[in-house]
C-alpha cells in the first residue's frame, strides 16, 4: 500500500521522486504519453512535499515554472496555492512546487 506523500520523511520522498523520474524516463521512451504525464504529476506533488509553504506569501505575484505565466497568490492550503493564471479571472490551484521566482513590480 502507498503512503501518503505527507506521511514520508524528506528522505522518502526524494527516493520517491527519483522513482517517478525514471518511471516518467521510462514511460517518455516507450512513447506511453498518458503514464509520463502521471508521473510527472505526481513527482511535482511529492516536490511540493519538500518546500515550507509558509515561504510563499498571498497577494503576491510568482513566475511559474511552467511557462511564462505569472500566479498572484489568493490563498493558501496546505502546499497548493489558490489564485490566479495572468489576467484570468478564474480561481485555480497550483502546487507550490511549480510556483519560481517571486515578481517584484
Amino acid at each position: 500500500m502507498e503512503r501518503r506523500f505527507s506521511e514520508m520523511s524528506e528522505y522518502e520522498l526524494r527516493q520517491e521522486i527519483a522513482t517517478l523520474n525514471e518511471k516518467a524516463k521510462k514511460a517518455e521512451q516507450l512513447g506511453m504519453g498518458n503514464e509520463f504525464a502521471v508521473h510527472e504529476r505526481r513527482k511535482i506533488l511529492a516536490q511540493a512535499y519538500l518546500l515550507d509553504p509558509d515561504q510563499f506569501v498571498p497577494g503576491h505575484t510568482y513566475r511559474l515554472t511552467e511557462g511564462m505565466d505569472l500566479f498572484t497568490i489568493s490563498y493558501m492550503n496546505g502546499r497548493f496555492a489558490w489564485g490566479h493564471r495572468g489576467k484570468e479571472k478564474d480561481l485555480s490551484a497550483v502546487p507550490i512546487s511549480l510556483l519560481g521566482d517571486k515578481v517584484t513590480e
